[in-house]
């Protein structure tokens, strides 16, 4: 029960800015087009339920096919780094340039040669796979020193260590890896659909936002920008709970 108002804090929180936004919105009589009250996004999410579910499962769908994607590329080639150090060496240089080129720009030439939904992929894989791989790498590398030499007193070759040893540490730091790239695969993929909207295409909720714009559907727009906020909370939630419930016996791995 003492942690129990800790836990309700931040709903208890939400509930009361709510509160205040209606009753400013009610008291000064802010008209919709320049802020909608809460009440009206509600009403809006419900009135547009089924085009704006469709809308979020396209964008959490992109996003997690993004993320697997970043996973598997990030994990592999962190391990390939930890075989290699002449391939960190060469290929992480390039690994960096592309996490530090501005989305914004790299999006409108995706979309020159790709379809729009391959283009929010690879955006949205972008952004995602460079926290995966730092983090992998960083844990591969942060391995025990002494373990490390008690494995090949035992005679285990290189790959052992690595499978055995190496991989298994890296863990906790490969989910902490996999819980930043989700928030960003799920922002790569909302700005990669904001530039195919304004190009005319577009499925997803970033879409439904740039189309709620040019018709001035403010309330709309608010009700887009609420399940996305939902999506990426969910997505942070997942991950965190399937690291705890993975990872239990790493003491320090915080809980969710």
């Amino acid at each position: 029960m003492n942690g129990l108002p800790g836990r309700l804090a931040p709903f208890l929180a939400l509930l009361a800015l709510l509160g205040l936004w209606q009753a400013a919105v009610a008291f000064f009589d802010i008209p919709p087009t320049q802020l909608p009250a809460p009440s009206l996004i509600a009403r809006t999410l419900v009135d547009n339920a089924p085009q704006l579910l469709a809308a979020t499962l396209t964008t959490l769908r992109e996003a997690l096919e993004a993320l697997a994607l970043a996973a598997f590329g990030g994990v592999a080639l962190a391990l390939l780094f930890a075989w290699s150090p002449w391939l960190e060496k060469t290929f992480l240089p390039l690994a960096i340039a592309l996490q530090v080129t501005p989305l914004i720009a790299v999006a409108p030439l995706l979309l020159v040669y790709l379809e729009a939904p391959a283009a929010v992929l690879a955006c949205a894989f972008l952004v995602a796979f460079f926290p995966i791989l730092s983090n992998a790498s960083a844990g591969l590398k942060a391995t025990d020193r002494g373990l490390i030499e008690l494995f090949r007193l035992k005679g285990a070759s290189r790959g052992k260590i690595l499978a055995l040893l190496r991989l298994p540490s890296a863990l906790p730091q490969i989910f902490t890896g996999l819980r930043i790239g989700g928030g960003l695969a799920l922002i790569g993929a909302v700005a990669a659909e904001l530039a195919a909207g304004a190009a005319g295409s577009g499925e997803g909720l970033a879409f439904r936002i740039v189309e709620a714009g040019y018709r001035l559907k403010i309330p709309m727009m608010y009700a887009a920008v609420a399940l996305l906020c939902l999506c990426g909370l969910a997505l942070y939630a997942a991950l965190a709970g399937l690291g705890h419930i993975l990872l239990r016996r790493w003491r320090d791995e915080p809980k969710f």
